[in-house]
């Protein structure tokens, strides 16, 4: 069990863009080094939920919480050496290179005293070798695969060296085998260098294949939150998603995999004649 509270929680939130309100009242806790997945159905809060624990949008009530301390009060460089984000769109300059991208997640080591070092290189070197991209470096980024640039930008997230790492829907517009190598990464930053991931994926079958921790939400609050296996269940996913299912084992990993109920035929579906 987690000793003490978790480096990054947030606790009666109210998170809202001008004056349309997305969730109120909303309580949080990612415990620490887990593979946090934020799931639930579209439009129910949980980009703004990530967007918020990043520190990008304030909260109008309560407080996002970042070592015990007001993430908001904090120094946005100290913010950046601490958590990183890989945001939902993620568009790079014309004509930048791999290698000139990745070392952009050095920015929030470098200050006035302070300029390029060997140390610098380094980790942009390991960052881009742990994403596999590295025989890429001297490639233009525009120029690559959506699995490719995606494991580019997770590089330059790595290159800032932060214990906590948060990723808005990673694996959208990635086809399948794309996806998977997305997650595989994330689950081997999680397991190998004891990393504190916080993802938000569309797949629940992903989601309860490669998370430690669920946070399910509806309508801007928190229906459930703890391990795959107590939080997919067959009436939350139909409480939380409006789908009918049933939900087994995966036969390759033992977490939940949700079935879809059949759909009825329409001769079923027809009233009988009078």
């Amino acid at each position: 069990m987690q000793a003490g509270p978790p480096r990054l929680s947030g606790t009666g939130m109210t998170l809202a863009y001008d004056r349309r309100t997305i969730a109120e009242d909303l309580t949080v806790a990612v415990p620490d080094r887990s593979f946090t997945v934020v799931i639930g159905p579209n439009a129910c809060g949980k980009s703004t939920l990530l967007r918020a624990l990043s520190r990008m949008l304030k909260p109008t009530t309560g407080a996002v919480l970042l070592d015990g301390e007001d993430i908001q009060r904090r120094p946005a460089r100290q913010v950046a050496r601490t958590l990183g984000l890989l945001p939902q769109s993620s568009i790079a300059p014309d004509g930048i290179t791999v290698a000139e991208l990745v070392a952009r997640g050095r920015y929030p080591h470098q200050g006035l005293l302070r300029q390029w070092s060997r140390e610098d290189e380094r980790v942009v070197e390991e960052s881009m070798t742990a994403t596999g991209v590295a025989d890429l470096a001297d490639r233009a980024v525009d120029e690559l695969s959506g699995g490719q640039r995606q494991r580019v930008w997770i590089a330059m997230t790595l290159a800032q060296q932060t214990p906590l790492l948060l990723l808005d829907e990673p694996t959208t517009y990635l086809d399948i085998a794309h996806q998977i190598e997305i997650l595989d990464l994330c689950a081997r930053l999680h397991e190998e260098q004891g990393r504190t991931l916080v993802a938000v994926l569309h797949d629940l079958n992903h989601a309860a294949r490669y998370a430690t921790h669920l946070i399910a939400m509806r309508d801007g609050r928190v229906v459930a939150a703890g391990p795959p296996a107590e939080v997919v269940t067959a009436e939350r996913v139909e409480e939380v998603f409006g789908l009918p299912c049933r939900v087994i084992e995966d036969p390759e990993t033992g977490t939940p995999l949700v079935v879809p109920a059949a759909r009825r035929p329409a001769a079923q579906l027809a009233p009988e004649p009078a």
